[in-house]
């Protein structure tokens, strides 16, 4: 296929390119635009405005054809998405169909994945925790992966920036596992919940269960109010869109923030083809975009390029990105471009029953958070025998047992609640270790109805992992016990990699250049203009929910890549 810029070079050309909408590129986007600059961002899927595109926000249960389930014909069409736990009748507009976008598998690998103006930070689960030192010196402390080429006082000023601008609800906890942050009031734990945190307090030293840090807006500030969102109204729909602004996406804070400046050129239905390399400059000058629809090539240009179209297809443009200098992909003077993927295990669940607080419930409230305890395992030193660690969410709410029925009935079973005991649970957000082995790559005989290449995946647990498991099972089974629950029951789901949804790594940040693809700024070392800060970049997975700290590298690279550009370095 020929690349025709048929509008000129000088229409096509920007200060800066931004590869993917979701939350990484919508910040990149308002830092560059905030700062001046003609910003192009390109998005694959369709456009979806904050309040306009949200077509199922605001609908009762009964206005659902299949009252917010999946027919069996939708779940056997999508074998794959189905498996997530928003993927339901409201949100399923969200949602990339199994058939639409393909990729091929060694292993089962559950890719999610949101193609829209704002990407999954329409979807994500909106939980935000600091990395800790710890986190960042895991690498270089048990020798696996290799060192992170910063450190937690690199990032904190800028997880402070972000913070303030998002909406992050929470404590003052004081742990140094888990830095403390720029908050808003925190959400309350229900009796249970604080309950179990002031039992775990007594029992050991080190495992604090605390409320969630989640990116809802408690108390709006004049921040908040100034992009035009309002307060968390707990309706616990975010899946939906939220028509509030409750919580921080692409779509209600970053992207219309950088339309303002007057900056900002939005394009979605761009699907990426590759990066283009000057051999002459030995930079890069470019991206060539495919129109989704049309199928129609152009090419745009720029001086700076962040890549931020998720961890996976950032890799896959990377890589599909050849040259005669780069003929194994963009920056791929080592090789390694692809390996060292990495994600979350998220596959074990405790679940139990507390027989306590019977006259209390926890009706009355949606509260989109849960409780939260922090990595204990191998924090300082190597405790187990396996490496790093894993943090768990706990939860507990109290059913009614008569919300059954049609009609007359289920209108008295609603009026006459029969509660039945607390229901207590947790599950596991296990840190794994990046291996070659883990890996993506292109497949050279397969290619979409872009002409793109496949995206071949190649991922699966190891013996760590499933050391991890077991560890987390025993030890969720004796702090329950130890708190009272009764009828305890420990799950392993066996589930592919992929429903964390936490993909990471494969284009890694790193001090030598001959291990890793990205210098500190998260600068390609080969290629100095071209920039990845979303998940591709990480180094390491620790145990937190990654968005914020994807937030808080963009922020701060793109304010490097400003100053940079001005300089005439880039």
């Amino acid at each position: 296929m020929g690349y025709l810029n048929t509008k000129g070079v000088q229409e096509n050309s920007y200060d800066v390119i931004v590869i993917g909408s979701g939350i990484s590129g919508g910040w990149a986007a308002k830092e560059f635009t905030e700062k001046g600059l003609k910003t192009l961002v390109l998005e694959r899927g369709r456009d979806v405005k904050h309040l306009k595109d949200y077509p199922t926000t605001n609908k009762m249960p009964w206005e659902f054809e299949h009252r917010g389930q999946l027919t069996r014909e939708l779940i056997e069409a999508n074998p794959v998405v189905s498996k997530c736990y928003a993927f339901r009748e409201d949100a399923l507009h969200f949602f990339v169909k199994d058939k639409e976008h393909p990729y091929i598998q060694d292993k089962p690998f559950d890719w999610i994945r949101g193609y829209q103006v704002g990407g999954k930070s329409l979807l994500w689960a909106r939980q935000t925790q600091r990395w800790s030192e710890y986190d960042f010196e895991g690498p270089a402390r048990d020798g696996f992966a290799v060192d992170w080429p910063i450190r937690y006082k690199d990032l904190a000023p800028w997880y402070s920036y972000v913070e303030k601008f998002a909406g992050i609800s929470g404590n003052k906890d004081g742990l140094d596992i888990l830095p403390d942050g720029e908050f808003l009031p925190a959400m309350e734990m229900n009796c249970v919940e604080d309950y179990f945190s002031k039992k775990m307090a007594a029992a050991y030293a080190n495992r604090p269960v605390i409320i969630g840090r989640a990116a809802h807006i408690t108390a709006p500030q004049p921040i908040h109010l100034e992009q035009g969102r309002a307060q968390c109204q707990n309706r616990n729909l975010c899946q939906r869109g939220c028509p509030f602004g409750g919580y921080f996406s692409s779509n209600s804070a970053t992207i219309p923030w950088a339309m303002r400046t007057g900056k900002l050129t939005l394009r979605p239905n761009s699907v990426v083809d590759s990066i283009i390399y000057d051999e002459a400059r030995q930079k890069a000058k470019g991206v060539r975009v495919i129109d989704a629809i049309t199928k129609e090539a152009t090419e745009f240009f720029a001086p700076v390029i962040f890549v931020n179209a998720a961890a996976l297809n950032t890799n896959l443009i990377l890589l599909n990105s050849k040259s005669s200098r780069f003929p194994e992909g963009l920056g791929n003077e080592n090789g390694l471009l692809g390996k060292y993927v990495a994600f979350h295990n998220y596959r074990a669940r405790v679940s139990a029953e507390y027989e306590g607080f019977a006259d209390k419930n926890s009706s009355g409230g949606r509260r989109p958070n849960s409780g939260y305890l922090p990595r204990f395992r191998n924090v300082k030193k190597q405790e187990t025998d396996f490496l790093r660690g894993y943090a768990a969410g706990f939860g507990a709410y109290r059913p009614n047992k008569a919300a059954d029925g049609w009609g007359e009935e289920l209108k008295k079973n609603l009026l006459n609640p029969q509660v039945g005991a607390w229901q207590v649970g947790s599950h596991m957000m296990g840190e794994t270790i990046p291996k070659q082995s883990n890996q993506v790559s292109l497949d050279s005989g397969k290619k979409d109805e872009w002409g793109i290449p496949l995206l071949h995946i190649n991922m699966e647990y190891d013996e760590n992992d499933e050391k991890m498991v077991k560890d987390y099972l025993e030890q969720m089974t004796e702090m329950f016990t130890i708190a009272g629950f009764k009828n305890i029951e420990t799950f392993d789901s066996k589930q592919a990699p992929g429903l964390d949804i936490h993909e990471m790594g494969g284009v890694r940040m790193g001090l030598d250049p001959a291990t890793s693809l990205l210098n500190k700024w998260n600068q390609l070392h080969a290629c100095k203009n071209v920039f990845v800060t979303d998940g591709a970049c990480m180094t390491s997975t620790a145990t937190q929910n990654p968005s914020l700290t994807y937030m808080a590298l963009t922020a701060r690279a793109a304010d490097y890549a400003f100053k940079a550009l001005k300089a005439g370095e880039l």
